[in-house]
């Protein structure tokens, strides 16, 4: 069960005496985060909107929502990073799952008997690494911690940053990603080429996401090669607060002018396959947005994501792509 830092929530709504405030989180746990906001209520006698839009991460946190609400205070829940202010009146809040990792924990030993293995994790398992290293430690696997760097914590990935991963990729045989998220794990495939188990408590299983991602980085290749034939290109700046990369957007235009490609420039906060179907005379897209959304989607055209744009730029002057994903951030 998601467990959200309800106390921390209290204290900041006495100490600040907002007018109202806002509440969102990922969509897995928006039903506790509904919970939460109905208690505020009851607590405090304010409104409390819960921001019901998708939230992905620390990119996408919908604070220009809150804004539009006129709330006094945005919580957003359940993605852990190594400041809890983000930015003014924007409040990032622990939540946590309470599941145990003991039985899956065990069951994987003679999976993984003899290797060395790195831990890895997503915000909210974050507090059951140590007891896994325990386990595992215990039954003579070797296991190595990642160290976190600029908003990660130890042993803590995103969708798009692995340092704690990609740090270790010379030093182990394998990843152990705890929790249930293939996005998370296909994730660290890809960034180390190293095989990746996900230890799934809910279901008790580990399994391994090696093979679901290297589908995912051949279609991300395929679409490289493909967009390699286009002669026109739209290039794409996300309009979340932490998706406006418009630096590389004006970079990749002018790169991909340099070898006589048309460009044209577009902005969009939720890039979808229907939305780019508005779009007429553009052989293939480039967004810089989120790198996830042209790895996990299905598009009609080419929609090639930052490190995706990378490769196209050696293709096009005919060098080598190898290991174009094997970088610690995808941005």
């Amino acid at each position: 069960m998601i467990v959200i830092d309800e106390k921390r929530i209290f204290k900041e709504i006495t100490d600040k005496n907002p007018g109202s405030v806002s509440l969102n989180g990922p969509d897995g746990i928006l039903p506790q985060v509904q919970e939460t906001a109905k208690k505020i209520t009851k607590k405090f006698d304010i409104p409390a909107y819960v921001l019901a839009d998708t939230t992905w991460g620390t990119c996408d946190l919908n604070s220009l929502g809150s804004k539009v609400l006129g709330a006094g205070i945005q919580f957003n829940i359940g993605h852990t990073i190594n400041t809890e202010v983000y930015e003014e009146n924007l409040i990032l809040i622990n939540a946590y799952d309470d599941i145990d990792f003991d039985s899956v924990a065990r069951k994987c030993v003679d999976e993984l008997k003899g290797k060395t293995i790195s831990l890895v994790t997503d915000s909210q398992h974050l507090h059951q690494v140590d007891k896994v290293k325990k386990i595992l430690t215990e039954n003579n696997i070797t296991v190595k911690i990642g160290k976190g760097k600029g908003q990660l914590n130890d042993g803590q990935v995103f969708g798009c940053e692995f340092y704690p991963a990609t740090a270790l990729k010379k030093e182990v045989d394998a990843y152990v990603f705890l929790g249930q998220s293939n996005f998370h794990a296909a994730g660290i495939a890809l960034s180390t080429n190293l095989p990746t188990y996900i230890l799934d408590p809910y279901f008790n299983e580990i399994r391994e996401v090696t093979e679901f991602a290297q589908k995912l980085k051949k279609k991300a290749t395929l679409a490289i090669y493909k967009a390699a034939e286009a002669k026109s290109f739209g290039v794409i700046v996300g309009l979340k607060e932490g998706q406006l990369s418009k630096v590389f957007a004006l970079k990749i235009k002018k790169e991909l002018e340099k070898e006589g490609k048309e460009v044209q420039l577009f902005a969009l906060t939720d890039i979808t396959n229907e939305r780019l179907k508005n779009l007429k005379g553009i052989d293939a897209f480039i967004q810089v947005a989120c790198p996830r959304i042209s790895t996990d989607n299905q598009f009609d055209k080419p929609v090639l994501s930052t490190p995706q744009a990378n490769a196209l730029l050696k293709i096009l002057r005919n060098e080598s792509i190898e290991g174009y994903l094997e970088i610690p951030h995808w941005l």
